[in-house]
């Protein structure tokens, strides 16, 4: 029976998939390490003083969560690429963009509500010791606010995660598209797309779980 199993679809489509993992996961991170810092930006221009630079965060944020991202990266690799700006990116770079403006209009918010929920007391004592705005929010807002993001950040993760899988509809060679050409070829659909499951929960499960911990112990 063991050898049954080996010799099954489960474990010969595992070196075919784990090459679509491999993207997915690089897609995912690099996507959202740009996120971030978008997020960040966009997140920080809300809670600016000046009107223009919070109309324009605030329609960069309702615009991208108002769209679904399949539609987005469509619009990235087929209508903004190549009819506007006629410059063609390949897969993987238009997939990187579409998650870094996706999430960063999620993770704008994160950082939104970390920041507005630090009490104000905060800012007015970093300015009695004589720091800056821009010193008072480094060493002492954004430090506390950071700590609140982190939860939320590892959820985003999750999501964005789980949407590479969309990215399939433009060929990229992510984890769900190299389960289609597996089964597409073998005829296996059932167990290729049961190992894809797999390998998604194999980072999921623990990641969550990571995440609770990692809330109780804030909590205290």
């Amino acid at each position: 029976m063991i050898d049954a199993f080996i010799e099954s679809h489960y474990i010969q489509s595992l070196p075919f998939l784990l090459k679509g993992l491999v993207w997915t996961l690089l897609i995912t991170v690099v996507g959202l390490i740009l996120g971030f810092i978008l997020g960040a930006l966009v997140g920080l221009g809300r809670l600016s003083n000046k009107k223009f630079i919070r109309i324009i965060c605030t329609v960069y944020v309702e615009i991208i969560r108002g769209t679904p991202i399949l539609v987005q990266v469509l619009f990235i690799y087929l209508g903004l690429t190549e009819q506007v700006i006629g410059v063609n990116i390949d897969k993987v770079t238009a997939s990187i963009i579409a998650i870094s403006i996706n999430a960063g209009a999620y993770i704008a918010e994160i950082v939104r509500g970390a920041v507005d929920s630090i009490d104000k007391g905060q800012h007015e004592a970093g300015r009695s010791i004589g720091l800056s705005k821009k010193q008072t929010m480094r060493y002492i807002i954004w430090p506390q606010a950071f700590k609140r993001m982190i939860p939320p950040l590892g959820n985003q993760f999750i999501i964005s995660l789980k949407d590479t899988s969309l990215f399939s509809v433009i060929a990229v060679g992510e984890l769900l598209y190299m389960g289609k050409q597996y089964y597409n070829v073998t005829y296996t659909p059932f167990q290729t797309l049961t190992m894809v499951c797999v390998l998604y929960l194999l980072i999921t499960i623990p990641t969550s779980y990571f995440l609770r911990r990692l809330e109780r112990k804030m909590d205290v």
